[in-house]
C-alpha cells in the first residue's frame, strides 16, 4: 500500500501546478491591462493586486495559496503512512482528501460561494483528521 497511498499526494501536487498556471494565464492578461509588469511597484506581493484586479481573478490565486497551507500537512502524514505501511482506509482517505480538495479549488476560482467552499474545507479537513489520526496509531504501534 505504500505507493498506492502516494498516488493521491502526487496528484494533489500535479493538480496545485495547474492551479498556478490557470492563475498566472488570468492574473498576466489582466495586470498587462493595468500596464504590465513594469509597472508593478518595487517588492509588490500577490496580496497588493487585491482591489487592483477583479476578484474573479484573485480567486484563483487565493485558491493557490491554500494549497500551499493545509496540504502541507496532507502530505507530511501521507509521508508517516508510506514509511509505516498504509492500509487500504488510508488510500480511500487520501483520495477522498485530495478529490474534495480539487472541486473545492474549481468552486474558490470559478463560483466562490462561501458555504459551499466552506463545505467542501469541512469534509475535506474530516479526512485529513482521519489520516492523522490513523498516522499517530501507526507511529505508536496502534495501526
Amino acid at each position: 500500500m505504500q505507493a498506492q497511498i502516494l498516488t493521491p499526494a502526487t496528484v494533489l501536487v500535479l493538480w496545485s501546478i495547474v492551479m498556478l498556471f490557470w492563475m498566472a494565464g488570468t492574473r498576466l492578461p489582466a495586470l498587462k491591462q493595468k500596464g504590465g509588469l513594469g509597472k508593478a511597484k518595487p517588492g509588490g506581493r500577490g496580496q497588493d493586486l487585491e482591489g487592483v484586479l477583479p476578484d474573479e481573478i484573485n480567486w484563483k490565486a487565493h485558491n493557490y495559496s491554500h494549497l500551499m497551507e493545509q496540504p502541507t500537512l496532507f502530505y507530511a502524514t501521507v509521508m508517516i503512512l508510506a514509511i509505516m505501511g498504509a492500509a487500504s482506509l488510508d488510500v480511500m482517505l487520501a483520495w477522498g482528501y485530495v478529490v474534495l480538495r480539487i472541486v473545492h479549488s474549481i468552486w474558490q476560482a470559478t463560483v466562490n460561494r462561501v458555504p459551499v467552499r466552506f463545505s467542501l474545507f469541512l469534509l475535506s479537513t474530516l479526512c485529513l483528521i482521519g489520516l492523522a489520526l490513523r498516522a499517530l496509531g501507526a507511529t505508536m504501534g496502534h495501526g
